[in-house]
């Protein structure tokens, strides 16, 4: 089975750093899609970043600038760089894999997610 586990949310000051990681096992395809969405209180899932196995990389406006995803493949693990937080961007965080970018997504029976690690921004 394909497990996803989150990692590095925690508690920051506006304007800090935090770092998640998410470390996937299970998947054997050699193609895909890995991503961040995150939820707030009263808000839906929402995407803030995904790479797929190229390499290529997609940013929601928000984040451009601040938010740099990565993935170490040695390790099976997806980062998210987050720079300059502000209490916007409090949420909860999940890690998200597909085969392919365009089954990446909450309308998507496809994707995998992971449970989540919180992020509080004050």
């Amino acid at each position: 089975d394909v497990q996803l586990v989150e990692s590095g949310g925690g508690s920051v000051q506006a304007g800090g750093s935090l770092r998640l990681s998410c470390e996937a096992s299970g998947y054997t395809y050699s193609l895909w899609c890995m991503g961040w969405f995150r939820r707030a209180p009263g808000k839906g899932r929402e995407e803030v970043a995904r790479i797929d196995n190229t390499g290529r990389t997609n940013y929601a406006e928000f984040v451009k600038g601040r938010f740099t995803i990565s993935n170490d493949n040695a390790k099976n693990t997806l980062y998210l760089q987050m720079n300059t937080l502000d209490p916007e961007d409090s949420a909860m965080y999940y890690c998200a894999l597909a085969r392919y970018c365009g089954l990446l997504g909450p309308a998507s029976s496809s994707t995998y997610w992971g449970q989540g690690t919180q992020v509080t921004v004050s």
